[in-house]
C-alpha cells in the first residue's frame, strides 16, 4: 500500500494549524489528506479535541493514518480508548509529556488536569504505530517518550536532535515525514495486523 492509496488524518498538538509547521506542509503534498480543523471554543479540552477526531474521520472511506503531534498524540490515545473505526497505523511524532509541568507558554500542569487530559493513556493502542522521539525534546525527555511507546505497543523512532518538531526547532518542512510514513506503510503490510513493537533509529 502507497501514500496515494490512504487518507492521511493529521492531528495537531494545541497549537493547531501554524503555516510554517511540517504538518501543514505535509497535508499540502499528500494527494489525500485532511487535518483535525482547529477548535473554536473549548480549545483546551480534551474531549473537544477527541470529538473534532472523531468527526473528522466519521465520513473518510477506505483505510485511515494517522500524523500526529505533540498532545495530537494524547488525543490520539484518548480516541483509541473508544475506537470507533478501523485504523490502518499511526506516526506519532514527538508528544508532549503531559504529565510533567510544561515549559513557559504552554498550558500550566493543573490546566491540563482540569480539562481532561489526565491520566495519560497507557495502553496498547489497537493498531500498528511508530512514535518518533527526539534527544533534546523541550516537552519530554527520550527516557519518557520511549516508556510511552512501550506502553502503547510502539515502536520507538529516534529522531535525533530535533527540539520538539516545530518551527521554533527548525520545522518548517521535515524531510523525515514521507520516507518514515512509507516505511510504516510497508512495515504494516509486511506484517498485517500485527503492531509493530521494539526500537528503531530514523533513516
Amino acid at each position: 500500500m502507497t501514500l496515494d492509496e490512504v487518507t492521511v488524518v493529521i492531528v495537531p498538538g494545541l497549537r493547531d494549524h501554524v503555516p510554517l509547521h511540517w504538518q501543514t506542509l505535509l497535508q499540502a503534498q499528500l494527494p489525500r489528506a485532511v487535518s483535525v480543523p482547529p477548535l473554536t471554543q473549548h480549545k483546551l479540552s480534551r474531549q473537544a479535541r477527541v470529538d473534532a477526531l472523531q468527526q473528522v474521520l466519521e465520513p473518510i472511506p477506505g483505510p485511515v493514518v494517522l500524523v500526529a503531534h505533540s498532545a495530537g498524540n494524547a488525543i490520539v490515545a484518548h480516541w483509541a480508548r473508544t475506537q470507533r473505526r478501523a485504523i490502518h497505523a499511526a506516526l506519532l511524532a514527538t508528544p508532549a509529556d503531559l504529565e510533567n509541568p510544561l515549559p513557559a507558554g504552554y498550558p500550566s500542569l493543573s490546566e491540563i488536569e482540569s480539562n481532561g487530559w489526565l491520566p495519560l493513556p497507557r495502553v496498547r493502542l489497537p493498531f500498528p504505530s511508530w512514535l518518533g522521539f527526539s534527544r533534546n525534546d523541550p516537552l519530554g525527555s527520550p527516557q519518557r517518550l520511549q516508556a510511552l511507546a512501550a506502553d502503547w505497543g510502539s515502536r520507538a523512532v529516534d529522531l535525533g536532535e530535533v527540539g520538539h518538531l516545530n518551527p521554533a526547532a527548525g520545522f518548517g518542512h521535515w524531510p523525515q515525514a514521507l520516507p518514515l510514513l512509507q516505511q510504516l506503510l510497508e512495515a504494516v503490510a509486511a506484517a498485517p495486523g500485527v503492531p509493530r513493537a521494539g526500537r528503531g533509529s530514523a533513516p
